[in-house]
């Protein structure tokens, strides 16, 4: 007690000791505000603006655009960065080690200087240790192991094993769960959405998103936390948008990993989309083609020139489509350049470019520096605007074959949209040799799919649907012979595909999709249509009386093969 009392004693300050704090303090604080003035008429001088930093929100990301050494020996900090214009503050902008970095940085951004003091700028220098903090927590505590990826996924065949690990799973081993799970399990995406006091995970399989499991408030956020440090999101940003991405490595592939981030009302929606190479059809055979549309596209990649044009929503497999031609066209003789929005694919011996709207690299930009590379072949992610129709169409009237998506409900509203873009009717004709269209079913799961006689109801909607193609019924009749599909009779004895339940398919029945298709070549028939400015009806009826079997037609035939069913056709194409 005595020692406490001793203690306290000598830690009391007296009035006097208080007295000489208080103008230390005064001191100080006058010493700064000579210092402000004179840095204020520096600037001034100078012709330069001047701050004190106290205000100014310093952003981690710019001020790591110069490492900390050669910020400290000039005296200089990047402190804002938006898109190509930085601002840089330095207390000696003459200093010749200054002027050499400031040179440096105008090679390729916008450079502002401000003049600010030295005290104000030794605080700004003190958050290159928030960079090492966070750089150490990126490389020490988040890295996904590849044998443990491995590991999880042995152990994990369908998604109740997911359900189950997930509850015994540690808060640090979530995220490897989440993404083995996904993996074995075939999800393009995984979706965490926050509620009021848990998280609901789902997957994306086959196009549906699948309830998995109901996660804890604790493990979601520090899972969160994890996902945004691996794809260099900043980690307290937390009321605004924020898109990153990162790499699982396995031993055979290497798979991206796009990841969205989004303010919601109980905390932020994670998506993260798995770009799985093995995936991606390699071969248009693979596609689900019809042979008779797939010997007449293959026809169709042969010609040197022409726009080739897939539509459809999003999501309906039309750059599966174009990466297939691309690996279909792929060879040592030929010059294939991209540009698309994202890259979700990467191909071997092809240069791929991506769009960059920040730095000004639109689809229409890319498109005229692509045209100067002397390609053979261009792909192009999307047709969006008049511009970038415009010089990929003149690109294909002049010795080039255009690979391109543009966003129409089916193959004959490819014509009517390129009008509406702006884009001259004489051009459209010459220009394009095939609009095609596409949709995904879901397949049977062939462990567990059953066949089963078609209801009155539906022999009645396949009667009318497929009466058209009667030319092609007969099973007997070679394939190829009348260049269409061959199919059964369609009458009381039809079977159809219908889907059971099973370990194999998560219990729904389906597993993988399938496209259907429609597709129609220019004519001169077509040709002349075109160049009235036709409604989309009017080139649909044409292109159907040339021979083209649509998209309808199409499921219906896979639908009597057992490919898939009538629920799922319905669901897809209504």
């Amino acid at each position: 007690m005595a020692d406490e009392k001793s203690q306290n004693k000598n830690t009391r300050r007296s009035p006097v000791q208080k007295k000489e704090e208080e103008l230390e303090k005064k001191l100080a604080e006058i010493q700064q505000k000579e210092a402000e003035d004179k840095y204020k008429i520096l600037a001034q001088q100078l012709n330069l603006p001047y701050s004190d930093l106290v205000s100014i929100p310093v952003d981690t990301d710019a001020l790591s655009l110069l490492n900390e050494e050669e910020a400290r020996s000039a005296n200089i900090a990047v402190i804002f960065k938006k898109d190509s214009k930085i601002i840089v503050a330095a207390t000696d902008p003459a200093n010749p080690t200054t002027q050499k970095i400031i040179s440096r940085l105008k090679e390729d951004r916008e450079v502002e200087v401000i003049l600010t003091n030295p005290r104000s700028l030794q605080n700004i220098l003190k958050r290159y240790q928030d960079i090492k903090k966070a750089e150490t927590f990126e490389i020490g505590a988040i890295e996904i192991q590849e044998g443990e990826l491995d590991r999880l996924e042995k152990e994990i065949n369908n998604t109740s094993d997911l359900k189950s690990r997930l509850q015994k799973v540690s808060t640090t081993g979530l995220l490897e769960l989440l993404v083995a799970g996904a993996l074995k399990t075939g999800a393009s995406d995984v979706h965490l959405e926050p509620e009021s006091n848990s998280a609901r995970l789902r997957y994306r399989i086959d196009g549906l998103l699948h309830d998995i499991a109901v996660i804890d408030r604790h493990p979601y956020e520090k899972a969160l936390d994890r996902i945004k440090v691996l794809s260099k999101m900043k980690l307290n940003v937390r009321g605004v948008p924020q898109d990153g991405r990162f790499t699982i490595r396995q031993k055979s592939v290497s798979i991206e990993v796009r990841v969205s981030v989004l303010p919601s009302e109980f905390g932020e929606t994670i998506v993260m989309r798995l770009l799985d190479p093995r995936t991606i059809k390699q071969d248009i055979g693979e596609l689900g083609m019809r042979d008779d549309l797939l010997n007449k596209v293959k026809e169709v990649l042969k010609k040197p020139t022409g726009a080739i044009l897939t539509t459809g929503p999003t999501g309906s497999g039309k750059t599966t489509m174009l990466y297939a031609f691309v690996n279909h066209l792929n060879s040592p003789d030929k010059k294939i350049v991209t540009i698309e929005d994202p890259i979700e694919y990467h191909i071997e011996d092809i240069s791929q470019t991506q769009v960059d709207a920040r730095r000004g690299y639109t689809f229409a930009n890319g498109l005229r520096a692509i045209v100067r590379q002397d390609p053979d072949i261009m792909l192009v992610g999307e047709i969006r605007d008049t511009e970038t129709a415009d010089i990929a169409l003149q690109a294909a009237l002049t010795g080039h074959l255009v690979l391109s998506t543009i966003h129409t409900n089916d193959a004959a509203g490819t014509v009517p949209r390129l009008i509406d873009l702006g884009i001259r009717p004489q051009i459209i004709a010459p220009a394009i040799n095939m609009a095609m269209a596409q949709r995904l079913v879901r397949k049977l799961c062939p462990e567990c799919k059953k066949m089963r006689k078609a209801e009155e109801a539906e022999l009645k909607k396949l009667q009318e649907v497929l009466g058209p193609l009667s030319k092609y019924r007969n099973v007997d009749m070679p394939a190829r012979s009348s260049g269409g599909p061959k199919y059964p009779k369609l009458d009381a004895g039809l079977e159809i595909g219908t889907p059971g339940k099973c370990k194999e398919c998560n219990e729904s029945g389906y597993k993988g999709r399938i496209g259907v298709f429609e597709a129609f070549e220019m004519s001169r028939e077509i040709e002349r249509l075109i160049l009235k400015s036709p409604a989309i009806s009017e080139v649909r009826d044409l292109a159907i009386a040339e021979g083209m079997i649509t998209m309808l037609q199409d499921a219906y035939i896979k639908l009597i093969e057992g490919v898939t069913s009538m629920e799922e056709i319905e669901r897809v194409l209504g």
